[in-house]
């Protein structure tokens, strides 16, 4: 029986962060559905690293059809949750339902893929990350702190249901682990 996986995402979702896992988990059989704040073509966007600059620069990139809202999401019927980065983040963690959403995953100990900023909506819920472990892009180092966790200067880290990475680079070894916890 296929599994039912749920990525969260919104517009300024990074592209290479949401098209991986997306097509990752439709390669292992496995039902897919993004979820946004409204049911829409996403607008993503490319993030890369430019010699001399100090952060990285975003570029658009493809759309991507969201296809339900966080408001109709049951997430009880999900086995598992992806978050991708971008900037995406940074606003759909104001959204009434991202909390609670989010914070049955780990309540229910399912697998959790997030990856750069990600963690930032964790901000928000900060009891789901008391005494954890996580990595993210570095300039959420201290967001993943504030929210009582424990931030790890590595490119993947597994802490429980949790698979956290740095970046996009490190997205072939972070769906290995959650797809080998996912499958138990």
């Amino acid at each position: 029986m296929g599994k039912n996986i749920l990525i969260i995402a919104g517009d300024a979702v990074e592209a290479l962060e949401i098209y991986y896992p997306y097509y990752r988990c439709l390669e292992a059989g496995y039902d897919v559905s993004i979820a946004a704040p409204s049911v829409k073509k996403l607008q993503t966007v490319c993030h890369d690293f430019v010699d001399g600059v100090d952060t990285y620069i975003e570029r658009p990139a493809y759309g991507l059809d969201a296809t339900v809202a966080f408001a109709d999401i049951d997430p009880t019927q999900f086995d598992g949750l992806i978050i991708p980065g971008g900037r995406a983040p940074e606003y759909i963690r104001l959204n009434e339902y991202v909390p609670a959403l989010v914070s049955h995953f780990f309540e229910a100990n399912k697998p959790i893929a997030a990856v750069c900023h990600a963690a930032q909506i964790f901000a928000t819920i900060p009891e789901v990350l008391k005494g954890r472990e996580l990595t993210a892009y570095i300039a959420c180092k201290p967001e993943v702190q504030v929210a009582g966790g424990t931030y790890i200067e590595a490119n993947l880290h597994t802490d429980g249901n949790l698979v956290s990475g740095h970046a996009w680079p490190d997205l072939p070894a972070l769906m290995r682990e959650f797809i080998a916890i996912l499958e138990g």
